[in-house]
């Protein structure tokens, strides 16, 4: 028997069922949330759907023990690969006090979490970039050898902060690893009313650094990109841009009307590419789940959700001393 794709990029059976795995967990907390929303539980959500698979796919070929991750506000595929949980994830929805990325104090999409390598994010668009440059400086000073990967959306990719990173790393030959999830809108605008040039990946070469596009809707074609990118970094090769093209299947965020800008016949068309059931159908073409494994892993997906969304609906706020934490100076507030 040939190889299969998978095979032949050095992934095993067990790392495509766990790839398909946390992309259900991903979807399967991002719908839950809209319906928190929906019923007045939660106060906001911005969604990943229809981006888990260049999410997941990208951590993939990362080594999620060593490596950082600096993602923008859509990456719950990213934070559950490398290692947030459901129940973090909804602790951080309800704004609880044991949310891990903030304690509370921020909306969702703000992650978090220092065991894990997951550095802070902030609402300003793209700042996360040069950030990542920043670690992979500092690593590189003290002679370690992780990978920073920084996503953000193409919008972001027009931002300063961008710009200087990239120009940044590329002069220095830093292990970072851009990679933008073109969702093919920022907000209301389209991608043709964003780029003068045809794609985003067009724009390293003003940097010194090699970009691709590949299909975001392929897990596998993301990992394999990522994975040469990763290999380039290690041996000090450098950065790289990697452009991974998929589509928003859901509003900007809990708070938008996508019917102002989109029509619904978009939308449609571009749900019959959605990653969860193509990649569902490698799955099990493949041989590496048959129908009643898959309707296990839903039903161990759903038994997560439905325990993460009880545990944190009945976590405790933050209590109203703890308004200076992370503000002031621990021990006592010091103002200015």
């Amino acid at each position: 028997m040939s190889e299969t794709r998978h095979e032949a990029m050095g992934l095993t059976n067990d790392d495509v069922r766990e790839m398909y795995k946390i992309m259900l967990l991903a979807r399967r907390i991002d719908e839950r949330m809209w319906l928190l929303n929906r019923s007045g539980k939660i106060p906001f959500v911005i969604s990943c759907q229809g981006q888990e698979a260049a999410q997941v796919g990208a951590s993939f070929a990362l080594n999620r023990d060593e490596d950082y991750a600096l993602p923008y506000y859509r990456d719950i595929g990213v934070v559950l690969a490398f290692g947030m949980t459901a129940r973090d994830l909804m602790l951080s929805g309800f704004a609880k006090a044991e949310d891990p990325n903030s304690g509370g104090r921020q909306m969702p999409g703000h992650f978090g979490q220092r065991k894990n390598r997951i550095v802070t994010g902030s609402s300003p668009v793209t700042t996360q970039v040069p950030h990542a440059v920043g670690i992979a400086l500092a690593g590189r000073l003290e002679k370690k050898k992780f990978v920073t990967l920084t996503t953000f959306g193409e919008g972001s990719s027009n931002q300063g902060d961008f710009h200087e990173g990239a120009n940044f790393a590329g002069v220095h030959k830093l292990p970072v690893i851009f990679l933008c999830e073109n969702n093919k809108y920022a907000i209301s605008v389209p991608i043709e009313k964003q780029l003068a040039c045809e794609q985003v990946s067009d724009r390293a070469v003003g940097y010194g650094m090699p970009g691709v596009t590949v299909d975001g809707n392929d897990p596998l074609a993301v990992y394999e990109a990522v994975k040469t990118a990763a290999d380039r970094a290690r041996r000090g090769e450098g950065p790289s841009l990697i452009e991974t093209v998929s589509y928003r299947l859901t509003p900007h965020s809990s708070d938008d009307d996508d019917r102002a800008y989109r029509s619904r016949e978009e939308v449609q068309e571009a749900k019959e590419k959605d990653p969860l059931h193509t990649f569902a159908r490698y799955v099990m073409e493949n041989r590496i789940c048959d129908e009643d494994a898959m309707k296990g892993m839903e039903s161990e997906v759903a038994t997560i959700v439905n325990e993460a969304t009880e545990y944190a609906e009945k976590a405790a706020y933050a209590e109203a001393k703890s308004v200076y934490n992370y503000v002031y100076e621990q021990g006592g507030a010091k103002w200015l």
